[in-house]
């Protein structure tokens, strides 16, 4: 499978409609990035189950800005609208190998009960009630970000 162009106006509809999505944020100047570019697509055809999605930070830039890109490439994992991995830096194949299956290996059922406690406990410090839904939350794992839409991720949860 290929790589899927990822911009502000699909976005939500890829993310809510794929439970394991890959993103890669990317820019055509970047040397790294044009290093980790094979990488990427190669694993895209190794896993055709998942969906790998590339963000060119220079034509997305409020996507970028949303996601607190800093760094590029920046490697981003979602799964069932939560990100549960995100690291800056063009990955050789065994790592990000590792990662995918890290991330296949996840209980979400674990990590949404996560998403929610970590959602109460911030509720609780900012005396307002808890939002009702996991997938809203700023997220668990890795990455400690949320992850359903351009407006919604918190990375510094």
């Amino acid at each position: 499978m290929s790589t899927v162009e990822l911009t502000k106006e699909n976005f939500d509809e890829v993310v809510s409609e794929n439970d394991f999505l890959l993103i890669d944020f990317w820019a055509s100047w970047c040397g790294p990035c044009r290093q980790f570019a094979p990488v990427y697509e190669e694993a895209a055809e190794r896993h055709s189950d998942l969906v790998f999605g590339k963000v060119d930070t220079e034509a997305q830039p409020e996507l970028a800005a949303a996601f607190d890109i800093r760094s590029i490439p920046t490697l981003m994992i979602v799964r069932e609208n939560v990100a549960v991995f995100a690291q800056p830096g063009a990955l050789p194949q065994a790592a990000l190998e590792d990662v995918i299956g890290q991330a296949r290996a996840l209980d979400m059922a674990q990590v949404h009960k996560s998403v929610a406690e970590q959602q109460a406990a911030q509720a609780q410090g900012q005396g307002q009630d808890a939002p009702s839904s996991a997938g809203e939350a700023p997220g668990s794992g890795a990455s400690g970000s949320g992850a359903q839409g351009p407006g919604a991720p918190d990375a510094s949860a």
